[in-house]
């Protein structure tokens, strides 16, 4: 992951973990720490997330993170997917995605969690929580995450049918804010990031807090109840199994 702070007081986070920037314990951890970093500069104000990869914004969690690991390890990767979570939604900085390929599942959420999202005008990119696919269940905070941008029927519908939303589709349902040729993305980013900088920081963090405290506070109060539930859920031989012939899947798809 690359990060970069010109001194216009707005930084660039592009995700660089090849092939796909998937979600294991150690980008979410670099990830956490670096919004951390950012949240403690003064000079910062906002943030631009994006990735280095071509064609793919980020894949979502790592699958490999989930099968065939110990229980702590379990308890330990799915705490750090709360905490990236819990860092970037409740962000006091402005937060906009530039979603420059496909984000299925927790890529999609890391979209979802920024305050705005502009994405690459390419039909074959796509975005959504496509958990349901795998015989998972999004948890209540990625559920919560996708109401509040879309609303509750087209969330409902989307997450039982683990739907992945071609960019198009996407900004129709609201899921993104704007489409733009993949070459002016960035531009497009720094443009949206003045309009919202233009406002007084106070004003808008006080409002983004009053917008997104009850989803927050919500994990916060139920943070190991959750973890304990993440646990219990995957460990299930036959989520595992699903687990297992998903990742036989990618490895043909692969070769």
């Amino acid at each position: 992951m690359s990060l970069c702070l010109p001194c216009t007081g707005v930084a660039v986070m592009k995700f660089k973990s090849p092939p796909v920037n998937s979600l294991s314990l150690e980008f979410l951890t670099e990830f956490s720490i670096g919004l951390e970093k950012l949240e403690n500069n003064r000079a910062c104000r906002g943030v631009i997330i994006t990735s280095a990869v071509p064609k793919i914004f980020s894949s979502g969690l790592d699958i490999t993170e989930m099968c065939g690991k110990s229980v702590e390890h379990y308890g330990e990767f799915w705490r750090a997917v709360q905490e990236m979570w819990l860092r970037l939604y409740g962000s006091n900085m402005v937060t906009v995605a530039a979603v420059n390929g496909s984000s299925p599942a927790g890529g999609c959420l890391i979209a979802l969690s920024c305050d705005y999202r502009i994405m690459a005008e390419n039909p074959k990119f796509s975005i959504g929580l496509n958990e349901a696919q795998l015989g998972i269940v999004a948890p209540f905070w990625f559920k919560d995450t996708f109401v509040n941008v879309v609303g509750h029927r087209i969330a409902e519908r989307s997450l039982q049918l683990g739907s992945l939303h071609p960019a198009p589709e996407a900004q129709r349902l609201g899921l993104v804010d704007e489409l733009v040729p993949e070459e002016k993305l960035m531009e497009k980013a720094a443009a949206v990031m003045a309009q919202w900088l233009a406002l007084p920081d106070h004003a808008r963090q006080l409002t983004k807090t009053m917008m997104r405290k009850a989803v927050l506070d919500r994990l916060v109060a139920h943070r190991e109840e959750d973890i304990k539930n993440f646990i219990t859920f995957v460990s299930k031989e036959s989520i595992q199994k699903s687990l297992r012939m998903y990742m036989e899947m990618l490895k043909k798809r692969k070769s």
